[in-house]
């Protein structure tokens, strides 16, 4: 049996909405989306962080228009100051010949990873270009094993599922705390780790983004006034979790960057996440490539016009050309 595909990922699990084809990335918390299954992982927002602090000093604006993402990024609301430095790597550079086999070296050491990422981006080496790298990774393993309860419903299909039955071992229940209980339809949990992990199961079938989730989460769990002990006679139930998406932020490139000649190239995420009845396994990396927009040449320039073109007649004064030629078949013009 194929276990359950579903977007959840950090510090907050979604058990109950409705399934969509694909997992969507979200760059921030905050971020809005019709997608039912949708992850966000602080990765892309490390990397927009260390582009507007090492690369343009400034935050991001586009002349013709700064689209939301840009406007949330630049907010800079989820920071490393999240994470402990051994779970995440940066990198910030002009794209050199050795950039890829640096970074790969990098990540190799620091977390015994190959990348997803940076076979995907334009690595031509110029001292024009840019990247902004970074990974995120996170292995961690239950307090106690969990036991593995079969496969049964989810919804409108069948997923396996890890957690605590009545026979359970008591030992796996010391490592489960409850938020809070309203109802059967509305509930959370917090699952410890054997670091400083944890892992955050809130039921409800709201879709808004992100922030307000947590943070409505937590104004429960302090208006809770119930037992918040895993009790003897109480029973867990999680699906596990296993996915793999990549996300292109399109709406960020080929637009000239305000108050400078850059423009962002490529700006790319991926996200991989794993959760079964003994832990959790997550690795996303994300990666912008920039460019300057006008460049000063050393080299010939060759403007040679054996491809298709356009040609304009215009009197010299005048606002409008008077003929326009565009020329694809040069066999027939010669």
């Amino acid at each position: 049996m194929k276990k359950l595909l579903l977007s959840i990922v950090t510090t907050l699990l979604l058990f109950s909405p409705s399934f969509a084809a694909n997992v969507e990335i979200l760059p921030t918390m905050q971020s809005k989306t019709n997608v039912q299954d949708r992850v966000w992982v602080g990765t892309f927002q490390i990397v927009w962080n260390d582009f507007i602090d090492k690369i343009v000093h400034n935050i991001v604006k586009f002349p013709a228009g700064t689209p939301e993402i840009a406007t949330e990024l630049n907010k800079q609301e989820f920071t490393v100051d999240e994470l402990s430095e051994k779970c995440y790597y940066r990198y910030v550079g002009r794209i050199q010949k050795n950039t890829k086999r640096t970074i790969s070296k990098a990540i190799k050491r620091k977390f015994g990873e190959t990348s997803d990422l940076l076979d995907k981006l334009d690595l031509t080496p110029s001292k024009y270009r840019f990247i902004v790298y970074s990974m995120l990774k996170k292995d961690f393993e239950f307090t106690n094993p969990f036991d593995k309860l079969g496969v049964s419903e989810f919804r409108d299909g069948q997923a396996e599922y890890f957690g605590i039955k009545e026979d359970s071992n008591k030992d796996m229940r010391n490592g489960v705390k409850v938020l809070f209980y309203n109802s059967p339809e509305d509930f959370a949990v917090v699952l410890d780790t054997n670091n400083k992990d944890q892992v955050y199961l809130y039921k409800t079938p709201t879709t808004k983004a992100f922030n307000y989730i947590y943070s409505d989460m937590l104004k429960k769990q302090q208006a809770y006034e119930g037992e918040t002990e895993f009790k003897n006679e109480d029973q867990l139930k999680v699906p596990n979790l296993k996915f793999f998406e990549e996300k292109s932020f399109d709406e960020l490139c080929g637009k000239r960057i305000k108050g400078t000649n850059l423009a962002i190239d490529q700006a790319l995420e991926t996200v991989q996440f794993e959760m079964d009845n003994t832990g959790v396994k997550l690795k996303s990396e994300a990666a912008m490539t920039v460019a300057k927009m006008s460049l000063e040449y050393n080299d010939p320039r060759m403007f040679f016009f054996d491809d298709t073109f356009v040609l304009f007649l215009k009197e010299k004064g005048k606002n409008k050309p008077y003929f326009a030629l565009r020329v694809h078949d040069i066999s027939k013009f010669q």
